[in-house]
């Protein structure tokens, strides 16, 4: 759950950015083709992330210009200068960041000696963008607990030297594209936060930004490495396992990689996370006043709006605020880069009551990170007269007092949406988060992601499978045919769906038997025990009166297809060695699954709409639950009870 404040004031933010801006024609100069592919590949990414300019602590010869920990008291003395402080009145200093300029100590150790600061309490968070989360919300904790006055955050990050030309030598100048990628996506710089009690400074217009919560959530235990620096490209070897610091080198294992083929999914979690807090009451009923997203390419805009959109938490574009273009991705720094900037820029329009909500998704092992601030006036009555004030949660909120949430913004023109279905698409994707994160740790998926996934074990899976999918078609118009009076309108979405499942198995058997399955009579194969529980809880449903609640079972069966599915692709084809058409049928409903859940939003706002009886809306999320839980089972035991 989220950690929430009712103490914690932002006293000031600073940035520190090393060098004048690098533009894209001249980026060559710090970070230099490697091969003939390397322009071609630059033109492309350059085109997709929307970076403009960006700094570089290096100079055109690779040489240091400004160090990391220099970087970081860079920001720490804007910060402090503009709140009219000094080092000597901060007690705990927590830095975030994804390395110092020396493996140990930690960076918060290292900035404090090169400022020369007085003793105080430090913390060094290591990690990769969601890091500034960290130590926001460990110098956020200094303070409320009234452990110190005032507490700094610092994030810092320095990729360039990663970048130069030099680094790929030992390679014969020769490197995968994950390794190429995020030559041209990050850059350099610094930012800070200084926080304070209720005494904090006002900003602009008497106004203070005060905490309400920040959250912080890690899915390393469900997904596989996307972003790594320190090992080799399969992941199979730490650089610290190679006899020589050279022989790593050479082998790739320091260079920094980025998985593209997982981060859509990065931000998938992230914001079923969020649909999860705003299910659980974090979120204002209202909406968002101002978004500040750390997405680390514009190509990711429109993910982000689509994916908030159908959780019915659309926050408008004009309140999206970015400082992507210009500044260029600093990892960690960017989100402390990018507060500072907005306060400077759109401080002074700020209103009481307002909301600030800053997103970090972390695609190192994928975290999840958010602050969420609120902008109060001087006193008490003059934010109460300014603007309606919401009520914050402040701890934990239990399941039977959740908030009404049917106020959340709806997608698109709000006078047209379906705003009836926004608690159900809360509550959904509440149920969805917990169910997608156990089932990445079932002992199949484990496997998959350690790409110790045999091809005996895939024909396992297929094989088991294979039944499961063939009964699909069947419930579904056993459960259309079921429907009577008003709801027998829905007869017709749902055979349109079945229609097109309804040979589905076919495609899977094919795959079994391109993979080296020997079963050729499908009427032979078995489903496992979570398989024959799914598939008769399917049927049982379907054959009750007006079974609207199969709605809630198709979320969970169609989102599988669309979300975990196709992350799952990627892991098989570089683990098995089987033919491309060994994979039709996974690679048939990752592109094709996000049709069918458009089509199942049609049907479940008709099916509300017709609810006469108030009970369609809970019937639909008892059976999602209850399906997860019997989906999860068929995951569990496709390598058999143990796992094995």
């Amino acid at each position: 759950m989220p950690v929430a404040y009712s103490n914690v004031y932002l006293q000031s933010a600073g940035m520190f950015l090393p060098g004048a801006p690098v533009d894209n024609a001249g980026m060559d100069a710090y970070v230099a083709p490697l091969n003939r592919i390397s322009e071609r590949l630059k033109r492309r990414i350059l085109a997709e992330n929307g970076i403009q300019t960006r700094h570089y602590a290096i100079d055109g010869a690779g040489a240091t210009v400004f160090s990391n920990a220099q970087m970081a008291a860079g920001a720490i003395q804007a910060t402090l200068a503009a709140a009219g402080k000094s080092l000597a009145d901060i007690g705990f200093l927590s830095s975030g960041s994804s390395g110092g300029d020396a493996l140990m100590p930690g960076f918060a150790s290292m900035i404090q000696g090169e400022m020369a600061a007085p003793p105080m309490e430090t913390l060094s968070v290591h990690g990769v963008c969601a890091a500034s989360v960290g130590a926001l919300q460990a110098a956020a904790m200094a303070v409320e607990s009234g452990a110190h006055p005032l507490a700094l955050a610092v994030a810092s990050e320095m990729p360039s030297r990663l970048f130069k030309r030099s680094r790929f030598a030992a390679q014969g100048y020769d490197t995968d594209f994950d390794a190429h990628f995020l030559r041209w996506m990050l850059s350099d710089g610094a930012g800070a936060a200084l926080l304070g009690g209720p005494q904090a400074l006002p900003q602009a217009g008497g106004l203070r930004l005060q905490l309400k919560w920040t959250h912080l959530r890690s899915f390393a235990g469900d997904y596989p490495v996307c972003m790594q620096l320190g090992m080799t490209a399969d992941r199979s070897q730490s650089h610290l396992d190679f006899p020589a610091w050279g022989d790593a080198e050479a082998a790739g294992a320091l260079a920094l990689r980025q998985d593209i083929r997982l981060l859509p999914h990065l931000f998938d979690v992230c914001i079923h996370e969020y649909a999860d807090l705003a299910h659980k009451g974090w979120v204002p009923g209202r909406g968002i006043d101002h978004f500040l997203c750390h997405y680390s390419s514009e190509r990711f805009i429109p993910v982000v709006d689509d994916l908030l959109n159908k959780a019915q938490l659309s926050i408008p574009r004009a309140r999206w605020w970015s400082n992507l273009a210009w500044r260029g991705n600093t990892g960690a720094a960017s989100i402390f880069i990018m507060l500072a900037e907005f306060l400077e820029q759109r401080g002074a329009a700020l209103k009481a009551g307002e909301t600030v909500l800053c997103f970090i998704p972390e695609s190192g092992r994928f975290t999840a990170g958010y602050m969420l601030w609120e902008v109060v006036a001087d006193t008490p009555a003059e934010a109460a007269a300014a603007y309606p004030r919401q009520p914050a949660a402040s701890h934990a909120i239990a399941d039977d007092a959740l908030p009404d949430v049917s106020t959340i913004a709806p997608p698109h023109d709000p006078a047209a949406a379906p705003q009836a279905l926004a608690p159900l698409l809360t509550e959904l994707a509440s149920i969805w988060q917990d169910y997608r994160s156990q089932v990445w740790r079932t002992p199949l998926l484990q496997r998959i992601r350690t790409r110790q996934l045999q091809t005996a074990d895939y024909v396992r899976w297929m094989g088991q499978w294979i039944p499961q999918v063939r009964e699909g078609s069947l419930w579904m118009r056993e459960g259309a045919a079921s429907l009577t009076g008003d709801y027998a309108a829905l007869a017709a979405l749902i055979d349109l769906h079945a229609g097109e499942e309804q040979n589905d198995f076919r495609i899977l058997h094919s795959d079994y038997l391109k993979a080296g399955g020997t079963q050729t009579d499908i009427g032979a194969l078995r489903r496992n025990p979570g398989g024959e529980a799914l598939n008769a809880y399917l049927h049982s449903l379907a054959a009750t009166p007006d079974p609207i609640d199969l709605l809630g079972a198709i979320y969970i069966i169609e989102g599988t297809g669309q979300r975990i599915v196709p992350s799952l692709l990627p892991l098989l084809r570089a683990a098995l060695p089987l033919p491309p058409d060994a994979f039709r049928f996974l690679e048939y409903h990752g592109a094709n699954d996000e049709h069918h859940l458009e089509r199942w939003l049609m049907a479940v706002q008709m099916a509300l709409e017709l609810d006469t009886t108030g009970t369609a809306q809970q019937a639909i999320v008892q059976t999602a639950r209850h399906t997860a839980a019997m989906y999860l089972m068929q995951f569990q035991h496709v390598l058999g009870p143990d796992g094995q």
